[in-house]
């Protein structure tokens, strides 16, 4: 697996390069705007050319973009709803303009008007979005969700019945984040669980789908729907899981991104951790 972390870009975004350089890794994470704020100023042409520049310097290989936590593709109101789809379609638009290859986003909360209700709602949006964007480079990726509230995507049935309805295949993918899943209820944590789990997935949304993973610890454990994420080992997942995933060669070529609590020095200490569990 291709290790990376979610890095900052404080001071600006042609700095996420350089993070990712001092971690010693080539795949990372970033937030191309404010993700607490409806609207954010146009990317500056030049703090993008700096970024583009400094990717190829740190032989940066693999990017992902995460979206606002405000925006809610199913929101049941039109104005909120018109805000999602016009930010989401901005976070796609910065993202092509990054070159990034991979924009994350959690689907969505029904908010009490029912789960068939939410799950066709996130797919007339995305109907939207793609007819209104005129890139075919980045790729949306459905991240598997714990469940928490009225949150959509905590089952793989969820998530497959979300990709079918959308129906376009070269622009949809999955990230599947470790603390959501097991919070979600999916026992991975023994080599005989982890199979099910991966099999599970493979027959209702197709490995092929799987295009990038959240690694993280749990905070909370198994089945609590509650999303917490914590430093790989401290958490009810621990440490050992994580070695069948990242010995999995049908996982080789996947970038695996840590969003663990802490700065830089603790995803270095995650990384060497989670490095420590590859074989070989």
């Amino acid at each position: 697996m291709i290790l990376g972390a979610h890095v900052s870009t404080a001071k600006g975004i042609f700095n996420a390069p350089l993070n990712a350089r001092e971690l010693g890794i080539t795949a990372y994470q970033i937030f191309t705007r404010n993700q607490n704020r409806w609207t954010e100023k146009p990317l500056d042409p030049q703090a993008v050319e700096k970024y583009l520049d400094n990717c190829n310097e740190c032989g940066i290989t693999h990017t992902v973009a995460h979206d606002s936590y405000l925006i809610n593709l199913c929101a049941n109101t039109p104005e909120k709803l018109e805000q999602s789809r016009v930010a989401f379609l901005d976070e796609l638009e910065r993202a092509e303009q990054l070159h990034i290859h991979y924009l994350v986003m959690h689907p969505g909360s029904h908010l009490n008007s029912g789960e068939e209700v939410g799950l066709q709602g996130i797919a007339d949006s995305f109907h939207w979005i793609f007819d209104n964007t005129p890139t075919k480079n980045v790729r949306v990726l459905l991240e598997t969700t714990a469940g928490q509230g009225t949150n959509l995507g905590y089952t793989f049935e969820q998530i497959a019945t979300m990709l079918e309805l959308i129906d376009n295949p070269e622009r949809t993918g999955v990230c599947l984040d470790t603390c959501h899943i097991l919070a979600a209820g999916y026992e991975w944590r023994t080599r005989e669980g982890y199979e099910k789990v991966v099999s599970d997935f493979d027959r209702i949304i197709g490995i092929s789908q799987l295009r990038a993973f959240h690694l993280n610890d749990s905070k909370k454990d198994y089945a609590t729907r509650v999303d917490r994420h914590e430093n790989i080992g401290e958490g009810f997942i621990g440490a050992e899981p994580f070695a069948f995933l990242l010995n999995d060669p049908r996982f080789a070529d996947v970038p695996g991104i840590l969003e663990t609590p802490g700065e830089m020095e603790d995803y270095a200490r995650n990384l060497a951790v989670l490095r420590s569990l590859v074989k070989g």
